[in-house]
């Protein structure tokens, strides 16, 4: 019996993105499914007739779907795969009938003989046609490399057009791999400074290729089968699998995807457990990356024999037999070489085929640098490496953290392209940015002086004839010995010096900074890591769930994740503290090396508070050390405000004494009458702001006092409220906060402003709120009777209803009150500036009457509830979201009874489902289920599926950081 495949080996088979997206809001609707040895079958119900039957063969795997679908596999067939993965698809004695003839009929085939596979042996009348074509076609070409550098780089055509002309001749020519080289020409003269020196250098290699192949009968086969090779003749698999094979257990170090005019690309490097030889494996797909499924994972190894391609240095390959299954590995043999040892293979692999582009190294023991000068790698001994330009490697970076790694990368002729890297026994992707092409000189610099062979390319041999011998003494002593037309000598050098160049290349030394500092929390879980890199790439909606699930596990990210992370935290993200927390010490330390990221505010990461980061650091990191303060020790912190409060200055004051809010008590209240008096409004803001909720302080007493003297209600008869505000405001009140704000409050009366209106709703935010049943103190009359719900329907002029109203909803909320809230939550809304904040009041409302509040509404009045759902906190309680669900069913019938009626389809609701995938309960998914599967509309059939399955995903979420 086949064992179920994880969710990651699924997702990495689907075409993409949006393949598996759909696959997954498939959900329940799955019949007869069953799973027996290497068969996996089902009938997908849509609502329509007749079902989809879905079958997967998983010894290929191979797939069979009813389904229009022209994706490979198709989202069935992914769905079905992702429910036997979950353990949802059981096992049973027999195949279903469907499924076990689809498998007959592939293994029929797969016994018999297949006479398109059979060994072709080439037509020879054939062969020497093509050899004839090809042969015409470069000699053109050198002809036109000659009068390139003749006529001079300088004056030549260097458009697009020119070099496509070129191409299409080498294309008919049947040299496509020359007409590849030639396309890439235009965008490295368009893009790099130094484009004399690299058009050169092409030309030169291309004139080599040119003399090597009118030579092909005389060369050594295997330089012969490479020179076919870099031309583009084709080789078959046959003829690759007619070679001897190669046994080892052959492990997996990298494996990356390219795309080119929707071609996709493979390649996927090997390294022999006991051969120590490299492979190379190509696989093509057009349209999408449909590979086959023929490749070990990343970190795996597969004992099989290996068919090499002819070539002088051996590197692509092909499966020949597999011996058993694929098993992990966490070590490499035999990596006791250097940087000198890896660069001395390139250079062997170069002498025995100088048109090679890169070469695999492994390099032990190497630590990743970046500093002003650039990127390399270090070994033990100070030897250094550098990486290629366009390479930024930052996930590498913060995998080593200054610790030296195993890493295996590609060594090509612009420097170290990173593949992968073991540590602790994994091997890891390393995949980093691409940074621009970009020439290390300028145009002038790259062209060189004197002689130098890019100069008189620039200028053309017609003006300036070639000297061999002012070249470096190696190549000069085989130059000199050319003897041919200047143009001609002038490529054959330029190809000695770039053998030379790249074959000769020298370590550079370096020196290792100090490493990251240890953490000491607990890492987090792996599958959980993995989650949440997916959930930032996608900005999940369920991240703030799965950032408050983690808080109380304080876990420090792995390695590998911290680059991810600090890109996002370096963004407008909400989560930002929370993201660098998550990166630790290890994602400070990557920080710091990287121009954007090290001006972010870290937040303390220690287990205790750093004085330093208080007197010396940054406005944010000052203000976070203050607000943990506060909340660990509230006295403490404000004594350390009280002793910097007469040095701060700017913006940070008001920031600064935000921080008292938590566990403010009438300890504070000398410090904030102080900042009533401060120059900056936003401090006198603060200050206020917080003083009102201190219904004892002496500020609370004078605004009582100023509402008694201004405010008069009467008793007699009806309730009413007489307003006397005064037309002049003493400087007393206006330090007390009471000033004209037309900006905020925007009322107006009689065709213009209203700023006594603005003034009550002051005055009344900041009076606490048992001053209105305070009794009949003062000669006023006696209103301690008056509940907050008489209050809220209390007669009042017109002009000041608003104001009043709203000047209790800022009380309401600033004080906590639920008793004021409900009564004006009830009263209604007189103004569009309260119904804002009509929810804020219905979140003070104690849970249950919450609950109680939404279970009355009908499905009526879902606008309604799709308003006050987000004040019931998270996750929704269980009769709130099974009141829900019975109202979408009810939508869900009506649409299916009356196709088209208004509002009755999953895409008038589509904000509210969204709202219940990230805030219902992940237990009721099974019950999401059950009523997808009891529904008879379609649309709400998928819509109901893609909420359970985002319930499960959350489910999944939440289990993996326990």
């Amino acid at each position: 019996m086949t064992a179920p495949w994880t969710e990651a080996q699924v997702g990495a088979l689907a075409p993409d993105a949006n393949a598996l997206s759909a696959a997954r809001a498939l959900g329940a609707r799955w019949h007869e499914a069953g799973h027996r040895d290497t068969a996996l079958w089902g009938m997908w119900h849509g609502g329509g007739a007749p079902p989809y039957l879905t079958v997967v063969d998983l010894s290929g795997p191979a797939y069979r779907c009813s389904c229009p679908s022209r994706k490979f596999p198709c989202k069935h067939a992914l769905s079905l795969m992702l429910r036997w993965s979950a353990g949802a698809v059981p096992d049973t004695d027999t195949v279903a009938d469907f499924a076990a003839e689809w498998i007959a009929s592939r293994a029929k085939r797969a016994r018999e003989p297949d006479r398109d596979t059979a060994i072709r042996v080439p037509n020879p009348a054939t062969a020497r046609q093509r050899r004839a074509r090809v042969t015409a076609g470069l000699d053109d070409l050198d002809i036109w490399l000659g009068d390139q550098v003749r006529t001079g780089l300088a004056q030549t055509d260097r458009s697009y057009r020119a070099f496509e002309a070129v191409a299409a001749r080498m294309v008919d020519a049947q040299a496509p791999a020359v007409a590849a080289v030639l396309r890439q020409l235009p965008t490295t003269v368009a893009t790099r400074a130094d484009w004399p020196r690299i058009v050169l250098r092409e030309y030169a290699r291309l004139h080599l290729l040119i003399a090597a192949h009118r030579r092909l009968d005389e060369l050594p086969d295997a330089l012969g089968a490479s020179i076919r090779t870099h031309i583009g003749y084709p080789t078959s698999a046959e003829s690759v699998r007619a070679e001897a094979p190669l046994r080892d257990r052959w492990m997996v170090l990298g494996s990356r995807t390219t795309e080119e005019e929707r071609l996709y690309t493979r390649r996927t490097w090997l390294y022999g457990r006991n051969t120590h030889r490299w492979a190379l494996l190509v696989d093509h797909c057009f349209g999408s990356p449909g590979f086959p499924n023929d490749v070990p994972a990343l970190g795996a190894m597969a004992d099989a024999h290996l068919h090499y391609y002819p070539a002088a240095a051996p590197l692509r390959a092909l499966w020949g037999e597999r011996h058993g299954t694929d098993e992990p590995f966490t070590t490499l043999p035999g990596t006791s070489g250097t940087i000198a040892a890896a660069l001395e293979a390139h250079a062997r692999a170069l002498g025995a085929d100088p048109w090679l582009r890169s070469w695999p190294v492994l390099l032990p023991e190497v630590t990743p640098v970046v500093d002003d000068s650039g990127w390399r790698v270090v070994d033990s001994e100070g030897a250094a490496l550098p990486l290629a330009p366009s390479e930024q490697p930052w996930r590498l970076l913060g995998i080593s953290g200054g610790h030296p790694v195993t890493l295996a990368a590609e060594w090509t002729q612009e420097g170290l392209v990173p593949v992968s890297a073991l540590v602790a026994g994994e091997v890891l992707d390393v995949a980093g940015e691409r940074a621009a092409p970009r020439g290390t000189n300028s145009g002038a610099a790259a062209a060189g002086s004197g002689a130098d062979p890019t100069s008189v390319a620039l200028l053309g041999t017609a003006r300036r004839s070639p000297d061999p011998a002012r070249l470096a003494p190696p190549v000069a002593a085989a130059a000199v010995r050319l003897r041919t037309d200047p143009a001609l000598l002038l490529l054959e050098s330029a190809a000695l010096r770039d053998a030379y160049e790249r074959g000769g290349v020298p370590a550079e030394s370096g020196d290792i900074p100090a490493p990251a500092l240890d953490d000491p929390r607990p890492r987090l879980p792996q599958a959980a890591a993995v989650r949440l890199a997916e959930m930032l790439r996608g900005t999940s909606n369920f991240l703030p769930e799965w950032f408050d699930a983690a808080e109380p596990y304080d876990y420090r990210a792995p390695d590998a994740l911290c680059a991810l992370l600090l890109e996002h935290a370096s963004g407008s993200s909400p989560w930002r503290t929370a993201l660098l927390r998550l990166a630790g010490r290890r994602g400070q330390w990557l920080a710091a090396r990287h121009p954007q990221w090290r001006t972010l505010s870290w937040p303390d990461i220690d287990t205790e508070l750093d004085e330093d980061t208080w007197r010396f650091g940054g406005p944010q990191a000052r203000r976070n050390w203050l607000a943990r303060l506060r909340v660990e020790d509230p006295a403490a912190a404000r004594g350390a405000l009280i002793e910097v409060w007469p040095k701060e200055s700017g913006p940070l004051r008001a920031e600064l004494l935000a921080t008292l809010e938590p566990a403010i008590s009438p300890a504070d209240e000398d410090l904030l009458e102080s900042a009533l008096d401060d120059r900056r409004a936003d401090v006198r803001r603060t200050a206020a702001g917080l003083l009102t909720r201190l219904p004892d302080s002496a500020f609370a007493r004078r605004m009582s006092a100023r509402a008694a003297a201004w405010l008069r209600p009467t008793t007699s008869g009806t309730p009413h409220l007489v307003v006397d505000l005064p037309e002049a405001i003493d400087t007393a009140a206006q330090r007390d906060g009471i000033v004209d704000r037309g900006v905020e409050f925007t009322y107006r009366w009689n065709g213009g402003p209203d700023v006594v209106a603005g003034r009550l709703r002051q005055l009344v935010a900041a009076t606490p709120l048992r001053f209105w049943q305070s009794g009949n103190a003062d000669g006023r009359p006696d209103t301690a009777e008056l509940g907050p719900e008489r209050w809220a329907g209390i007669g009042v002029d017109d002009r000041f209803r608003q104001p009043l109203f709203d000047g209790w909803v800022d009380a309401a909320l600033a004080q906590g009150d639920s008793r004021w809230a409900k009564a004006l939550f009830e009263a209604g809304v007189p103004s569009d500036a309260a119904l804002l904040r009509r929810r804020e009041l219905f979140a003070l409302l104690p849970v249950e009457d919450r609950t109680r509040h939404l279970l009355r509404l009908d499905g009526s009045w879902l606008s309604e509830i799709e308003a006050l759902l987000p004040a019931m906190g998270h996750p929704w309680p269980d009769a709130v979201a099974n009141h829900l669900m019975l109202l979408l069913a009810d939508r869900a019938r009506i649409a299916a009874q009356h196709a088209g009626t208004h509002g009755a389809s999953p895409a008038a609701h589509r904000s509210l489902l969204t709202t219940a995938s990230v805030h219902f309960p992940v237990t009721a998914a099974p019950a999401v289920g059950a009523l997808a599967r009891r529904c008879d509309d379609p649309t709400w059939v998928r819509a109901f599926d893609l909420l359970a399955d985002d319930l499960t995903h959350r489910s999944k979420m939440l289990e993996e950081l326990q």
